[in-house]
């Protein structure tokens, strides 16, 4: 079996919080304990609420925040044990494509300008090779390499993604992180950037953590599924088996509510908001929320357990209703 391409271990992750008077100071915890692995040239889909934790676990990962605790490694090195130089060098091989892509480029700078930073902070393509692998690029992401001289506001929000993949994908990296990259888009660009995702990955081998709160659009491109809560794992395994049969009752709420032609049998109703990380429930942070609760479930912080080949659920009971079709 061969080494995982990154490799987290007990990532822990919170943020301060500070006020005056009456208003309590301390830290919010936002990741509790996360393990994961992703092997080379595969894509983990991670998914969940907003507020679970999905973007924070994504920037951590890429050392773009500092984790409390926990090891992350890439290619088998600790990045907390790294340099500045050092991890510039392992920068090339992490990037990262950002939920906004108009936020995420420059204004003021043509695409030309945009693809060509990121070649020039790695010394990639240097002088008349530049030009070409611009081109390469463009044609690579399905766009005209005669929009190189175009400013992002000339592009559709579609456009602005794929030229934001382009950048991530510039420096040949080995790792990308995508967050949320198509939830701003129109559900027929979904499916064009989530194809370019996929012939990317088949031609060139990357690996991706897939980042997004749509289980369907996650199990279209992932091998495997993590569903994170409140900055907890509920359950992970391989996609179809994670969509087709959830073993936790909140996989199979998120599974159930996908929109359908007809209603779905067996469906798993959440009522409430999740919760605030500042004050998250006792033992299983998803009770206060599951129709399933029993008193054991406050006992104690459920640990993830097998329930299959490469499928694990962090939750007590057997006999959930999996809300699938």
């Amino acid at each position: 079996m061969s080494r995982p391409l990154l490799e987290v271990v007990g990532l822990t992750k919170s943020y301060p919080i500070s006020g005056k008077g009456f208003f309590r100071t301390g830290r919010i915890p936002v990741l509790r304990g996360i393990d994961l692995t992703i092997a080379p040239g595969e894509v983990l889909g991670l998914v969940g609420e907003s507020g679970s934790g999905k973007s924070t676990l994504g920037k951590t990962v890429l050392k773009l925040a500092e984790l409390d605790a926990g090891t992350v490694r890439f290619d088998g090195r600790d990045l907390a044990s790294l340099s500045k130089e050092q991890l510039r060098a392992v920068r090339k091989d992490m990037q990262i494509i950002f939920q906004d892509p108009y936020a995420s480029l420059d204004p003021r700078k043509t695409i030309r300008a945009v693809l060509s930073e990121a070649l020039d902070t790695h010394k990639l393509h240097m002088g008349e090779r530049r030009e070409p692998r611009l081109k390469e690029l463009m044609e690579m992401v399905g766009l005209s390499p005669e929009f190189l001289g175009r400013l992002p506001h000339e592009f559709s929000g579609g456009q602005r993604q794929r030229v934001g993949i382009a950048r991530a994908i510039a420096v040949e990296p080995r790792f990308i992180v995508a967050d949320e990259a198509v939830s701003a888009l129109d559900v027929s660009i979904q499916a064009q950037v989530l194809n370019l995702l996929a012939d990317l990955r088949q031609k060139t081998g990357i690996s991706l953590l897939f980042i997004s709160h749509d289980l369907s659009v996650v199990r279209f491109i992932s091998d495997r599924v993590m569903v994170l809560y409140l900055g907890r794992v509920m359950e992970i395994g391989p996609a179809d088996d994670i969509h087709f049969n959830p073993a936790h009752p909140y996989t199979a709420a998120l599974v159930s509510a996908e929109p359908g032609l007809t209603p779905k049998p067996g469906r798993v109703r959440l009522s409430g908001e999740i919760p605030s990380p500042a004050n998250p429930p006792s033992g299983c942070v998803f009770r206060t929320r599951c129709p399933y609760a029993m008193d054991a479930c406050a006992a104690e912080v459920p640990k993830l357990r097998r329930v299959g080949e490469a499928r694990f659920s962090a939750c007590i009971r057997d006999d959930i209703p999996n809300g699938a079709e």
